[in-house]
């Protein structure tokens, strides 16, 4: 019997559906293959942490020594009367470069030059008394010696002349005195240096006993500089100025910025023991006046220069509970660490007691990220 249009269509249905069954199938057979054939490939490796890299590098590097200190004036002189008196006259600017010699005040000499004209005046008194008692016994001796004066009469007139005599020094010991004094009216600069504050005004009336003085003077070309180091190093200080001027230099107490440098002038006769230290003096021209009284500084001495030590960067070096280390980049771009004897720190830089063996590859940046085993990409040596 044959089949009828709607047993056609229902077969045709069927066949479609069992083609595209057989289709999926396949579809998800051949994805489901390939899947684990994706996951079995290597996996790549992860990058590695940028760092920088050096090397140790030999290096000429100065022992130096530092200490806190001040600036202190070479020299300091308050000024002063000597002589009571009216301040007559003040020659001086505040903060005026004076010389030796600089006449800065004066006193009102009328007084001191009156008393002058009396001691000269005494004195020519009893010179003349002296000069007739010469007189005198040159004529007495004449003629005792022809029997026409007394014996007596010539030792009593040579006893005057002896007592106007030792008069007329008294006389000039008094002219000496009174000069003196006419000369301290006038006040003089007894060293090269800077005026400070004027203390006394022009019109009142100083005493030599005042304790303020008319002003400071303060010497700053040269100045000096006294810091303090620790006593432990006295023997390697003493060592090193033995035939050596030891350079010293002046930097700023909150920068690294060079002011001046000078010579080491002395180490103080003894040793604080309160605090373990010894004071040192330098001595700078200070041409330029970069340096004043009071100023605080750190004094850097230079005791030696080793030559051709190893040096790193001091960025390279880190710490650890066991000490300084360094990270080593090996060959196959992984770091290690490995320990170093660090000597001491100088401008930026680490010597090292003694260098890695070969001279390795060192990091120098970016090891804030590293832990032993970590792999690295250089950026730089």
């Amino acid at each position: 019997m044959p089949d009828s249009p709607r047993g056609r269509d229902g077969k045709l249905l069927t066949a479609l559906l069992l083609l595209a069954l057989a289709l999926g199938g396949s579809a998800f057979l051949l994805i489901d293959s390939r899947e684990p054939a994706q996951a079995q490939g290597p996996a790549p490796a992860p990058p590695g942490v940028p760092v920088q890299v050096t090397k140790v590098m030999p290096a000429d590097v100065p022992v130096v020594l530092e200490g806190l200190g001040s600036v202190q004036a070479y020299n300091t002189v308050t000024v002063r009367a000597r002589v009571d008196g009216a301040l007559e006259s003040v020659l001086f600017k505040e903060g005026q470069a004076v010389h030796v010699g600089d006449v800065l005040a004066r006193i009102d000499p009328r007084p001191y030059q009156a008393a002058l004209d009396q001691a000269v005046a005494r004195k020519a008194t009893d010179q003349a008394q002296l000069d007739n008692a010469q007189l005198n016994l040159r004529r007495y001796s004449e003629l005792a010696q022809s029997n026409f004066a007394p014996r007596q009469q010539v030792d009593t007139t040579r006893a005057q002349v002896a007592q106007f005599q030792a008069q007329v020094a008294v006389d000039q010991a008094q002219i000496d005195s009174a000069e003196t004094q006419l000369g301290y009216t006038t006040i003089a600069s007894p060293i090269e240096g800077v005026t400070g504050i004027r203390l006394v005004d022009q019109g009142n009336i100083v005493h030599a006993a005042d304790p303020g003085g008319i002003v400071v003077l303060t010497q700053i070309k040269p100045i000096a500089v006294v810091f303090t180091l620790p006593a432990a190093r006295l023997p390697e200080i003493r060592e090193a100025m033995r035939g050596n001027a030891l350079v010293v230099r002046a930097v700023e107490r909150d920068r690294p910025h060079p002011l001046a440098e000078g010579r080491l002038e002395l180490v103080d006769n003894q040793i604080d023991q309160a605090t373990g230290s010894v004071k040192l003096k330098a001595v700078f021209d200070n041409n330029d006046a970069v340096l004043w009284p009071g100023q605080f500084v750190t004094a850097q001495l230079m005791l030696r220069v080793e030559k051709g030590v190893p040096t790193l960067p001091a960025s390279a070096i880190q710490r650890g509970p066991e000490g300084s280390f360094v990270y080593v980049v090996q060959q196959d771009q992984t770091v290690k660490a490995q320990p170093v004897e660090v000597a001491r720190y100088d401008d930026g830089r680490a010597v090292l007691a003694a260098a890695p063996e070969g001279n390795p590859s060192i990091v120098a940046t970016g090891q804030s990220r590293l832990a032993p085993g970590t792999r690295v990409a250089r950026t730089g040596s």
